[in-house]
């Protein structure tokens, strides 16, 4: 259904189009990841800051799609009002919390090497009808960072037949890994983060009010469940197995890692 509240401002569903379009912080953040990876391919200037560069944008790119990706769902089941609160327009800026979306998670990559989901985008559920609905709502962010894991993974697989320094499939190999450990960490049955909020709606009332009260301290868990070296020891031999399993060379994201802390 299309209409028009202003002269020249065209609706969708009773919201103007201009709710659906890119942001220039996100356009910029893929002209930054476009260049950098030029760059690196080309080996201009440091190499080492080209690919931090390149693997910082492009997992600032793949965080706004993440959080795009909750946000288009829930438009379309039913949530109208968050093309309102900027969601659809990939600008990290509109996130609920953008600490904890985007400083917090660069912060993570660049100190331990691991994908950090985060939480930022509000959606009213009540808008949102039936628990299917709810689910494929938390399930989005979660599908898209397997998606890029398997697109990168092909890339790294295929790529390097085609030429190119070893700095820059060593950062796309890192992303890819990025990308799995999100993957792995979003689904997670962890109140409050992705994988929790898929099951939360098909939980007994009981359950329900238990899980939305830890909820809140989802990522505060998540560090502590990280923390634990047993714990810590089963996650990272997972995400090493599943990567093993896809084909993602370990010396290349480690080499990626490495490349990234030019600082050292």
């Amino acid at each position: 259904m299309t209409g028009y509240d202003r002269p020249g401002e065209p609706l969708v569903l009773g919201v103007p189009r201009a709710a659906f379009r890119p942001s220039p912080i996100f356009l910029a953040l893929v002209a930054l990841f476009v260049a950098s990876g030029v760059m690196a391919w080309n080996r201009y200037g440091n190499v080492r800051f080209d690919v931090f560069l390149f693997v910082v944008s492009g997992w600032l790119v793949s965080l706004c799609l993440h959080e795009y990706a909750h946000a288009v769902v829930a438009y379309r089941a039913g949530d109208r009002d968050i093309a309102h609160r900027g969601y659809l327009t990939l600008n990290p800026l509109k996130y609920t919390s953008p600490l904890l979306s985007i400083v917090l998670p660069v912060v993570v990559v660049l100190l331990g090497g691991i994908g950090l989901p985060g939480g930022a985008v509000w959606v009213d559920r009540h808008a949102i009808p039936g628990r299917l609905r709810h689910t494929l709502v938390s399930l989005a962010g979660p599908a898209t960072n397997v998606l890029f894991t398997l697109v990168l993974v092909a890339a790294v697989a295929w790529g390097p037949e085609l030429g190119g320094p070893l700095e820059f499939w060593a950062g796309v190999g890192l992303l890819a890994f990025l990308q799995l450990t999100a993957s792995v960490l979003n689904l997670l049955p962890v109140p409050g983060l992705d994988g929790g909020n898929m099951l939360q709606p098909w939980l007994s009332p009981a359950y329900r009010r238990m899980y939305d009260l830890f909820a809140p301290y989802g990522f505060i868990l998540l560090f502590a469940l990280l923390w634990s070296p047993q714990i810590n020891r089963a996650f990272f031999g997972a995400v090493f197995a599943v990567g093993d399993a896809l084909g993602l060379p370990r010396e290349l994201y480690q080499i990626g890692y490495a490349l990234i802390r030019f600082w050292q």
